[in-house]
Parts: C-alpha cells; structure tokens; sequence
C-alpha cells in the first residue's frame, strides 16, 4: 500500500515492537508529527532538550534492554542530541535518532537550520544514514534497527529529509525478529576454550572481573552459575555494577581508580583474571604494568576489537558472553579455593574508604539508608562525578538495570534525562536520580518533563556548593588552588522545585536522612531532596595519576 514517508517511519516503528519514543519538534520533522497525531500505539515524551531526549531513550533502554527511540529536528535539534548520542555509543547503548532534514533540494546550500548530521556522528555511532532514495526508506529503518541491536549493540542515526517524509511510498508489513540481534557464535574457538579450561583448572587465585556486557546480554545466571562453579571473587566495572549481586559472599566490589582495597589488591595479586564483557578501562587498569602483573589473563566479549587493546591477554573468547560462561561452566571443575577466599576475605575488612564528614549529612549513611529502604528494589541513576562514585560504592546492586550511569563519556547532565527513561519503562519500579549541584544544574530544565508527566522521580542533590570531583582533584593534586570549582549558594534549589510544582525538601543532617528518604520514596510523585554535603567530603578509596591500582589513597 502506499503511504506518505512520515507514516511509513511510525509503520516500521511498530514493526520493530517501539511504543515509545522521545523527542521534541521542529520544522524538518512537522510531517512526522503530524502522522503522531493520529497514532495512539506510540507514546511520545515531550522532554524540555533534545540533549534531554537522547538521554531518556538511553536510560529506557539500559533499564529495558530494548531499544531506546529519539525524534528530533534539524539543524540545532540534531546537534543537540549529540552527547546524548556520544554517551550511549561508549557504553554500548542501542538507539536510534531520527533527525530531520532540510528537502534535499537545498542540502549543501547553508540552508535554514541545515547541518550534516551524518558526518558530525559518525565516528559515535555504529552507522549513520541519510535517507535520499523513497524506495530505500523502509530498508534503511529495519537495518537501523538490526545494527543497533546486533553484536555490540550501539546508536544509529537515521537523517530524515522533509521531501522524504511527505513522498508516497510504497509499504508492506513485516514480521520482524526483535530479539537482541546477531549474536557471535563459538564455533572456531575450541582452541582457546581448551586452553581456558587448563587455565582455570590450575589457577589457585582466580578472579573474575565483570563488565557491562554481563548486563547487556543478560548473563547475570550464568556468571553466578560460574563464579559458585570455580569459586572465584567477583569485582565489578562501573558499567558492571548489578551483573553480581553486591549481597553475595563472593562480591569484593568495584575495580579500579575508585575501587575496593579488596577488589584491587586482589586483582594485583591473583594468577588467573577472567574479564567478562569488560573493555579494560583506564579507570579500572590505571597503571597498565602493574595490573594483574602475575596473571594469566582470559577475556571474554562480543566485540573482537577489545582484545589486547588495552592490555595483553593470553586467551581470547570471541561470543555473547552468556553463551560462553555456560560453556565454560559446564567444562570446568568444581574448586574450593579456600585460602585464597581467607585472603580476600581478610581485605574486605580493610576500611572502604574514610569519611571526614561530621556535622554534614555523610553521602555514605544516604545511599546505605536508601538501600536500606528500597531493599534494593529501585533504579539508580546518577550523574557523574562523587556522586556517582558514592552511589556505586555504598549501594549493594543486587540485579543488573538497575544502576544506569554514563561510563564510558562520563557526561555530567546525563542522570535526570536517563531517570525520565528509566521511569517511563518501569511504572513499577521508584526510581532515583543521584546528582551533585553542578551535575544537576546542567539538565536541570528537565524537571518541566517529570513535573509535566507526573514521573514518581526522587531527585537527590547532594550539594556540596562545588564541582566535587574537580574540587577534590585540585585539592589533592593541585596544591589547593581552586579554580572555579567553588559554586557557592547561587540556587536554591527549594524555589526551583515550586517552580515547577515538584515537592521538595533538605536534609541538612545524619539524624534526618531516614525519615526524609522514606517520606520521598512513599510518595507516587516526583520529588526533590536537597542534601547538604561537605565540600571537603571525598571520594574514597583513590588511586592517584599513574600509580598501580594498589596503590590507592583512603
């Protein structure tokens, strides 16, 4: 049959089982909204900035596992959702952005809010189009898709000109498979398997390091199944928090710059590091020739790319990471490992960092107390910097989705967008956004989003008056020199809540924070609460530029 382009995208969008999108609307993409009008199977979120949109999409596809659906306009609007686009390719995100564009007629003619939108993302998506070809418009949808999901899964952009969307096309539906996509298989590697096996058979301190792709490819099961099988600790990447419950006997915590005395001196120590869906992060090796210097390494992952990228590796795993943890399950023997168990053990009562918080609310107590709470039943999001530090280190994720954070970028900004994602996904689930001052201040326009849906959002700010990260490193390895990292109180952020018709309240001590956290998590609304912090509160333990990964301060 034949169709107008705009109503052959929402067409292709229930194809593909996609009954959420967000975005806002402009010019270039007014057909495309108006074909919305009419179509009540897709729900659209109006955000307050494209940034903002990409964002939702991403944090409804971490906390989902499906695929996160942006809408935007040309010019400004497609550059606007760049970041967004940027932070979910380094944490292996899939979306897909539908911008629009100018009639092709004027492309190359600094039209009107014209930008090349392809070139400019290129290098952060696994593919970018632009649609010139009516009869190609379908096919080009169904790839965007299949790409996103496929592999390592990532964003695809999709540039959408205007003559495009008002063309007739012609349309037929398909049944399209909407599982996770392609994933690699193990045939050709019984070589490296076999050598695994040996490997894991002879190790007296294994360890297993698990990253984001435990997650993505849902093999949290298969990682316990393994880690009981062979009895090895577990430490996690940031992007790994959830795929081990932070409750079992066998999690030591995160790895790396901000890591677990635990986690680091055991990865210092061990002879056998089993990296699974990890990539090796700076932040986790820091000092590369004194991380796991005794180790063999086996690494596991999707992506073929990420072997020996980093740092050498003795055996290679090519596949989806829960098709091979079950292979390697099935194929190694039962260990006890008993004294190296006592060893770690024996770490994990080293303090996991000092606190110099006293009259102020202690960051630590809130996200305990809010573990406490929930028991572990929410959604975290965070922004980036202490913040997110302090809710990965104090909040024991029992299930994966259920931290969502940028990794890879580290983009301050991106936790309310992401919450806004998160909570459209999961009605069921109360979900909490995690912010410092400056983080928050940076997307803060989209309380208009959760205050306009209604989203039962907290919001906590834990404001310490300064960029805190930054504050800390120029404390620490700056000499004290100060440089606009001091905030001050240029925002209350009590008024800012009533502007937008949001509850709002402060915690300005320890004895308050139960009580507070209760109230807000018991409310079906959204809310804010403020948390006076210390500004020379730290994030600790830390690992200093160029040190071993040992070699951690606090």
């Amino acid at each position: 049959m034949k169709l107008k382009g705009a109503e052959v995208l929402l067409e292709c969008l229930k194809e593909q089982g996609i009954d959420t999108i967000f975005g806002y609307p402009g010019g270039a993409v007014l057909p495309i909204y108006d074909a919305l009008y009419n179509t009540e199977e897709i729900t659209h979120i109006l955000t307050a900035h494209e940034q903002g949109a990409t964002h939702a999409a991403d944090g409804y596809s971490r906390s989902t596992g499906k695929v996160g659906v942006v809408l935007a306009t040309s010019g400004p609007g497609a550059t606007n959702t760049v970041t967004g686009i940027a932070t979910a390719y380094r944490d292996s995100v899939p979306m897909v952005v539908f911008t629009g564009q100018v009639p092709q007629s004027l492309l190359g003619k600094d039209s009107f809010q014209e930008v090349n939108i392809v070139d400019i993302t290129t290098s952060i998506t696994k593919k970018s189009y632009i649609v010139t070809e009516a009869d190609k418009f379908v096919s080009t949808i169904r790839e965007a898709f299949n790409i996103a999901r496929e592999g390592r899964p990532g964003p695809v952009v999709v540039d959408i000109p205007k003559d495009i969307q008002i063309a007739e096309i012609d349309y037929e539906y398909a049944e399209v498979e909407r599982s996770k996509g392609k994933r690699l298989s193990l045939m050709h590697n019984e070589e490296e398997l076999k050598k695994a096996e040996e490997l894991i058979s002879g190790s007296m301190r294994p360890v297993i390091y698990a990253g984001g792709g435990i997650v993505i490819s849902g093999a949290q099961d298969e990682l316990m199944s393994f880690a009981e099988k062979i009895n090895a600790p577990v430490t996690c990447s940031l992007m790994g928090m959830g795929a081990f419950p932070g409750v079992h006997e066998n999690y030591m915590g995160m790895v790396g710059m901000h890591g677990s005395k635990c986690s680091n001196y055991a990865v210092t120590e061990c002879d056998l590091l089993i990296a699974v869906g990890a990539r090796f992060s700076d932040r986790v090796i820091s000092k590369v020739e004194a991380f796991a210097p005794d180790a063999k390494i086996i690494h596991i992952d999707i992506d073929p790319k990420e072997f020996g990228k980093n740092v050498n590796i003795d055996v290679a795993l090519k596949g989806d990471v829960k098709e091979v943890l079950k292979v390697l399950t099935e194929k190694a023997c039962q260990k006890d490992n008993v004294d190296w168990l006592d060893q770690v053990n024996s770490w994990k009562k080293l303090s996991a960092g000092k606190s110099n918080a006293t009259l102020h609310v202690s960051p630590k107590l809130i996200m305990e107390k809010l573990f406490h709470l929930t028991e572990g039943n929410c959604i975290l999001t965070t922004e980036v910097g202490q913040n997110q530090i302090w809710t990965a280190q104090y909040f024991k994720f029992t299930k994966p989705r259920t931290f969502i954070s940028s990794g890879g970028l580290g983009t301050m900004g991106f936790g309310l967008g992401a919450a806004i994602g998160a909570s459209v996904g999961n009605p069921d689930k109360k979900v909490i956004n995690v912010a410092g001052d400056g983080s928050f201040k940076m997307n803060s326009t989209e309380l208009a989003t959760i205050a306009k849906y209604r989203l039962p959002v907290v919001q906590l700010v834990l404001n310490n008056h300064a960029l805190g990260m930054v504050h800390q490193w120029q404390d620490m390895f700056y000499q004290g020199r100060f440089c606009h990292t001091q905030l001050g109180p240029d925002v209350d952020f009590i008024k800012l809540g009533y502007a937008y018709g949001i509850k709002t309240m402060k915690i300005e001590n320890n004895s308050e924070i139960e009580e507070v956290l209760g109230y807000a998590l018991s409310l079906n609304e959204p809310v804010i609460v403020e948390c006076e912090i210390n500004r020379d509160e730290k994030v600790y333990p830390i690992v200093p530029p160029g040190a071993a990964i040992a070699q951690s301060i606090g």
